[in-house]
C-alpha cells in the first residue's frame, strides 16, 4: 500500500508522514470475516437500540423525567461513539488494513476523546441524580428541576468536547516522520503519540493533568454517591423498600461498572507483557460492546422503558 508523504525539511531529509496505515487484526481472511460480520451486526444493534431509546423517552410521558433524560444524552453519546470507529474498522478488516490521512486520524482522535469524556461526565451527573433521588427523596422535584437537569447536561457536553481540544490541539502539532504504522483498530492517543518523533513531554503532561477532571474526579463522586445511597438503603427498614430503592439505581450501576472497569483495565492497569491482540480486543469493549449493552441493561432491568416498549407495540399493532 503506497503512504504518501511530503518533504518538510531538505537539510535533515525528515518527512512529514500524511498519511498512516491502520493494521487492525492480522489474522486470515476467515476470521477477519467473522469479525467483520460481527461487529457489523452489533453496531447495527448499537443503532437501533440506543435509537429506540431516545424515542421512548421523548415521546413516553412516563418516561418524561430527569432520569430518562439524561439516560437518551447516554443513547446520543453511544451512538456517536461506534459511528466514529466501527465503519473505518470494517474498512480495515474488509481489506486486511488500511490507510487514513493524517487530519482524518486526528478528528477520529478528536470525536473519540471527546465521545469518551463526555460518557464520564454523564454516568457522573446520572449518579447525582440517583443519589438526589434515594438520599434526598422529599427534595428530588426541587433540585432535579427541567432547567437544572439541561444545565448539567449542556455542561457535561461543552465540557466533553471542549477539553479534549487541549490534547488533541497540541497533538496535532507533533511531528510525525518516517515510521507511519499503527497496529491499532483506530486513532488511539498512545499508539499515535508512540510515533512523533518530536518531543511528547507536553502532549504526556496534559493528558495527566486533564485526568483529574475527566476521570479522577467524576469517579469520586461516583464512588460517594453510591456510598451514600448504599448506606440509604441499608437504612431502609423493610426489605421490599430496599429492593424497591436499589432497582432504581441497578441500572445505571451495572453499566458504570461495566464502562469504568474496562477503560481502567485498558489505561490504568499496566500493560506490561499484554500483547497487541488482547490490547486491540479490549479497546472492542469500550468502544463497540458497551455502546451495544447499555441499552440492553436499560431496557431489561427498567420496569419503566419496558412498559413504554410495550405500549409502542401495542399501539403500532392496533
Amino acid at each position: 500500500m503506497n503512504i504518501r508523504s511530503k518533504e518538510i525539511s531538505s537539510e535533515n531529509n525528515l518527512t512529514a508522514v500524511t498519511e498512516f496505515l491502520l493494521l487492525g487484526f492480522q489474522v486470515s481472511q476467515g476470521f477477519r470475516m467473522f469479525l467483520f460480520f460481527l461487529l457489523f451486526s452489533i453496531y447495527c444493534g448499537t443503532i437501533c437500540g440506543n435509537l429506540l431509546i431516545i424515542t421512548l423517552v421523548y415521546t413516553s410521558k412516563n418516561l418524561h423525567t430527569p432520569m430518562y433524560f439524561f439516560i437518551s444524552q447516554l443513547s446520543i453519546n453511544d451512538i456517536l461513539l461506534p459511528t466514529d470507529i466501527v465503519p473505518y474498522m470494517l474498512h480495515i478488516l474488509l481489506n486486511n488494513g488500511g490507510s487514513i490521512t493524517f487530519n482524518n486520524c486526528i478528528f477520529q482522535l478528536y470525536v473519540f476523546g471527546a465521545s469518551e469524556t463526555l460518557e464520564c461526565l454523564l454516568l457522573t451527573v446520572m449518579s447525582y441524580d440517583r443519589y438526589v433521588a434515594i438520599c434526598n427523596p422529599l427534595r428530588y422535584t426541587s433540585i432535579m428541576t427541567g432547567g437544572h437537569c439541561m444545565i448539567l447536561t449542556v455542561i457535561c457536553w461543552v465540557f466533553g468536547w471542549f477539553f479534549i481540544l487541549i490534547y488533541i490541539i497540541e497533538t496535532a502539532k507533533l511531528n510525525f516522520c518516517g515510521q507511519n504504522i499503527i497496529d491499532h483498530l483506530f486513532c488511539d492517543i498512545v499508539p499515535l503519540i508512540e510515533l512523533a518523533c518530536s518531543d511528547t513531554f507536553i502532549v504526556h503532561l496534559e493528558i495527566y493533568l486533564l485526568s483529574i477532571p475527566i476521570l479522577i474526579i467524576p469517579t469520586t463522586i461516583i464512588v460517594v454517591s453510591y456510598t451514600y445511597i448504599v448506606l440509604a438503603i441499608l437504612r431502609i427498614s423493610s426489605s421490599t423498600g430496599r429492593q424497591k430503592a436499589f432497582s432504581t439505581c441497578s441500572s445505571h450501576l451495572t453499566v458504570v461498572s461495566i464502562y469504568y472497569g474496562t477503560i481502567f483495565i485498558v489505561y490504568i492497569v499496566p500493560t506490561k507483557g499484554q500483547t497487541l491482540s488482547i490490547s486491540k480486543i479490549l479497546s472492542l469493549l469500550y468502544t463497540v460492546f458497551t455502546p451495544f449493552i447499555n441499552p440492553i441493561i436499560y431496557s431489561l432491568r427498567n420496569a419503566d422503558i419496558k412498559k413504554a416498549i410495550k405500549k409502542t407495540v401495542d399501539f403500532v399493532n392496533h
